[in-house]
């Protein structure tokens, strides 16, 4: 059974950086893709940013160009670099791991919060 273990969270001010680690255990041979949603109350959970195991790298519109995607095959990690955070990032990030058969894994969540 797939567990997907987040960290790296936190409070940072406008303009600063964070980086989100998400591990994954149990039956990741099957993996299709990794990456991040995130929901902010009030809102839907949206696609941040996604990996696929070929390594292409998907980008929400409204993060691109300060967000990066990234993983480490030999640790089963996908990492978010986000920089130059807003007030407008703040929200749980979330963990997903697709697999072969389409079957969708989430983590707990990490709450994000940008604030001065």
């Amino acid at each position: 059974q797939v567990q997907l273990v987040e960290s790296g969270g936190g409070l940072v001010q406008p303009g600063g950086s964070l980086r989100l680690s998400c591990a994954a255990s149990g039956g990741v041979f099957q993996t299709y893709a990794m990456g991040w949603h995130r929901q902010a109350p009030g809102n839907q959970r949206e696609l941040v940013a996604r990996i696929w195991n070929t390594g292409s790298p998907l980008i929400a519109d409204y993060v691109k160009g300060r967000f990066t995607i990234s993983k480490d095959s030999a640790k089963d990690t996908v990492y978010l670099q986000m920089n130059n955070l807003e007030p407008e990032d703040t929200a749980v990030y979330y963990c997903e791991l697709v697999n072969y058969g389409g079957l969708t894994v989430w983590g707990q969540g990490t709450q994000v919060t940008v604030s001065s």
